[in-house]
């Protein structure tokens, strides 16, 4: 039975001495069936409210970034995908940028669990209620009494009311929430450049593979014509067995890295297309190419100054350091007392037409008397938060400073390497030249057409790989600088 059965505020006419001992036992067995028993709304087990401190939702793994959800159709005839094209798509469709998203409104939710614990909780009530009790099962047996009473009902229409008036830890946690939502916020947009940056190294790498199947084409023609040109001198007699075989070895060798960069090029264009959010079945080419431009107009201790200034990680780990110190008093301030205010309001009685009101009205201030060592460890763990996060803003500082400092020194070291290759690639070519006229003429044998058509093809790799490196230095800067996201057409270009 309810314990407002107490607060009826009705009087209970009785008929006799039985009558009136009766209702006193049925009332007091009523109330020992409740689990906690109550008089005057007020539990027997009260407790200082919970105030649990909002947690930073994970950031996604880095594999996250390589993945996507392909929700678009598939385009009929191949697709021309610029650069811009697929870094735009790869901001709606990445799964790391999805992720990120997530966590915002997973730290919103926590947010508005953080702002419940400070304002008032409403309920409402309908109860109907029959008992009947046997007081020989008791072990209630009284002369003049019935050993069953019963059955009896009451119904009962109430709204309850419960706020905590008065609470520093569920102020501070609640504060610490609203800098973990900007947190997440700021990670969101931070996870902009890391899908930039992402889809930028696959469609380099993409690139990089066309020009590399471009050389093996010629590279197999070339090889071709020395095959061709060896058969041609041996049936004549002018050349013997070993030349043949020496220029079938090079053309095969030649073919063999052209299906090798072939499946490599296929390869990357479907990481490409799960990066993009393309399906995967979607044929597509890359329109743009992307040569060699070397960066000019940025200096470290300018590009320093940009990335503390735009570098979102930053800002977020910037806003999780504020939410830790919040928590922290919000651990240190479990020690201070809470007040809180619960009551209720309704109707009580054997049925609607006969009620009465009914309320409760209680306050309640609590502290902690002897709870030493949980106010210690959560003062603790609170406080290795704190420092654990201010460790990590430090450490970003540098990172960014260091990833500064690296991104110039590989742009200088692989633009010098592009024109070394570069060089070595007409250098070979002459040597190659040379190499055919002087076999032409029979002056010598074609070993050295087919040394001269392995320093080509190295030549060639070498330049695609210094083009491709001084690509990527660009694009980690941009990274470095927080600006890959919005600026990465003006460091790689494209249309």
């Amino acid at each position: 039975m309810d314990g407002s059965l107490f607060r009826q505020s009705k009087p209970v006419v009785c008929a006799g001495p039985a009558r009136l001992i009766g209702g006193l036992l049925l009332l007091l067995l009523a109330g020992t069936n409740r689990a906690p028993a109550q008089f005057g709304g007020v539990s027997s087990s009260s407790s200082r409210p919970l105030s649990e401190p909002p947690t930073i939702p994970p950031a996604p793994a880095q594999s996250a970034y390589q993945g996507s959800v392909a929700n678009q159709p598939v385009t009929p005839g191949v697709l021309q995908l610029t650069i811009r094209d697929a870094v735009m798509t790869g901001l709606k469709n990445n799964l790391g940028i999805i992720l990120s998203g997530e966590n915002v409104n997973q730290a919103g939710g926590q947010r508005l669990q953080q702002l419940q614990k400070l304002l008032p909780t409403i309920n409402g009530t309908f109860k109907e209620s029959v008992q009947q009790v046997n007081l020989a099962a008791e072990g209630l047996i009284i002369p003049g009494i019935p050993e069953i009473i019963g059955p009896y009902a009451y119904t009962d229409v109430r709204g309850t009311l419960d706020w905590t008036l008065f609470s520093v830890p569920s102020l501070n946690n609640y504060l610490a929430s609203r800098h973990v939502v900007e947190g997440t916020k700021l990670s969101l947009d931070d996870a902009r450049n890391l899908v930039a940056l992402s889809i930028g190294y696959a469609y380099l790498a993409c690139i990089s593979d066309e020009a590399n199947i471009a050389n093996d084409d010629a590279q197999v023609a070339s090889s071709k014509v020395s095959l061709d040109q060896a058969n041609a001198n041996h049936e004549a007699g002018t050349a013997p067995q070993l030349d043949v075989l020496r220029a079938r070895v090079d053309y095969q060798t030649q073919q063999q890295a052209l299906i090798r960069d072939q499946n490599a090029h296929d390869k990357d264009k479907l990481a490409l297309a799960r990066a993009v959010g393309l399906p995967l079945e979607q044929k597509f080419e890359l329109a743009d190419r992307l040569p060699f431009a070397p960066l000019e107009g940025i200096q470290p201790d300018e590009a320093l100054k940009v990335a503390y200034a735009t570098r979102k990680d930053l800002q977020a780990l910037q806003q999780q350091v504020k939410a830790a110190e919040l928590s922290r008093k919000a651990a240190t301030a479990e020690r201070y007392p809470s007040i809180s205010f619960s009551g209720d309001y309704g109707d009580i009685g054997p049925t609607l037409g006969h009620s009465h009101g009914t309320f409760d009205a209680v306050g309640t201030a609590s502290m902690p008397l002897f709870e030493e060592a949980k106010l210690r460890g959560d003062a603790k763990q609170a406080q290795a938060q704190l420092d654990s996060q201010r460790a990590q803003l430090s450490d970003l500082r540098g990172q960014i400073d260091a990833d500064i400092r690296d991104s110039f020194l590989d742009l200088e070291s692989a633009a010098k390497q592009v024109e070394v290759a570069r060089s070595n690639m007409e250098l070979a070519d002459q040597t190659l030249d040379d190499a055919q006229q002087r076999y032409a003429a029979g002056v010598s044998d074609n070993l050295a057409v087919v040394q001269a058509q392995t320093s080509v093809a190295q030549a060639n790799d070498q330049y695609v790989i210094s083009l491709y490196q001084h690509n990527v230095a660009k694009l980690s800067l941009a990274r470095a600088m927080g600006v890959v996201d919005t600026r990465y057409q003006e460091f790689l270009g494209g249309k």
